[in-house]
């Protein structure tokens, strides 16, 4: 495993000197401001998120206000309690992209999103309660118990509402292969466990978040890194 150190200089050296590279780090988001959030906030994230798997992300962000609108303000309370009736009408509507089995998953969130809030005071407050030198189980906790949440749904979510995580995009699962750390795109949870270990020893060594980590790592070995 390379050090840190050596994948900053690297990086560095790619994007013109630190400077340059520090200007395109992520901010560190504070656990106060993840729990003012509310939770139709999340629930819009996450349904955004859904919605722009697989798709290009643009048409999702153009068509934005309709979603809101369709769907009653992104409210869980309201959403978990949607008949099918009004489900297929929501996936029948032009405002929004037309995609039932998508469109049904905002439901099944809004049901997620309420239960946990109700549990943990605040859907935030759960979010906020996993360690990020863990975040790859809070990722297969999404995955098992929302829906649609899983692959790089769930971590570009958290990245987006402030969870501190790494990402899996190509840049990074290519170093991982390439360093023979990995074989595939991680997706087993023994070889989660490896890139969340690499990504805290980095830590430690950077004292960075992981976000900030996962940049300066998609940096030091291409320029896929858009979306990080």
């Amino acid at each position: 495993m390379e050090s840190f150190e050596r994948i900053y200089d690297r990086a560095s050296s790619r994007k013109g000197g630190a400077k340059e590279l520090l200007s395109l780090l992520p901010n560190k988001i504070t656990k106060r401001q993840i729990n003012s959030l509310a939770d139709r906030e999340y629930l819009a994230e996450m349904t955004r998120k859904v919605f722009q798997s697989g798709f290009i992300w643009r048409v999702v962000d153009n068509k934005w206000t309709g979603f809101e609108q369709v769907f009653w303000g992104f409210e869980p309370a309201k959403l978990e309690l949607a008949s099918d009736e009004q489900i297929e009408g929501m996936a029948q509507d032009k405002r929004i992209i037309r995609n039932f089995t998508k469109v049904k998953s905002v439901r099944e969130n809004a049901y997620f999103v309420k239960e946990l809030s109700d549990k943990h005071n605040g859907f935030g407050r759960f979010l906020s309660s996993w360690k990020a030198d863990e975040v790859t189980s809070l990722w297969l906790y999404l995955k098992k118990n929302g829906c649609r949440l899983g692959g790089n749904t769930g971590p570009y979510f958290l990245r987006v509402v402030g969870i501190d995580t790494f990402l899996l995009t190509k840049d990074i699962v290519g170093y991982f292969i390439a360093q023979k750390l990995v074989e595939r795109h991680p997706n087993s949870q023994r070889d989660l466990k490896v890139v969340q270990q690499v990504f805290n020893e980095w830590q430690k060594q950077s004292g960075m978040t992981l976000a900030q980590i996962s940049k300066i790592v998609a940096c030091s070995v291409g320029e896929n890194y858009i979306n990080e």
